[in-house]
């Protein structure tokens, strides 16, 4: 049995759409999220500079992968995507290795 894998998503919003603005079309990707076959928790957390750290929980590596190449073919993730500044994103999976809840 594998580990879960957690995918690290970091980047900063464009030009004039605002923290909070962003933070209410980021919900509205959470019935996208939670519907994906492997899912298991998502957290979206923003620092002082405006930088966006996204993790999300997957059962493994192909759920993962299944859910990024999914993404964009969804109408309702277009306003989310939108916002963000392509040029600042870096995604990235690693192996849980410990979790307290």
């Amino acid at each position: 049995m594998s580990n879960h894998v957690i995918e690290t998503v970091t980047f900063k919003l464009n030009e004039g759409v605002s923290r909070e603005q962003f933070a209410d079309t980021a919900k509205a990707l959470n019935d996208f999220v939670t519907s994906r076959p492997g899912f298991i928790a998502r957290r979206l957390s923003c620092s002082a500079d405006g930088e966006w750290i996204e993790h999300i929980e997957w059962a493994d590596m192909d759920a993962a992968k299944g859910a990024a190449a999914a993404i964009g073919s969804v109408e309702g993730n277009r306003a989310f995507l939108s916002a963000i500044d392509g040029s600042t994103v870096k995604m990235h999976h690693t192996e849980l290795k410990v979790s307290v809840n």
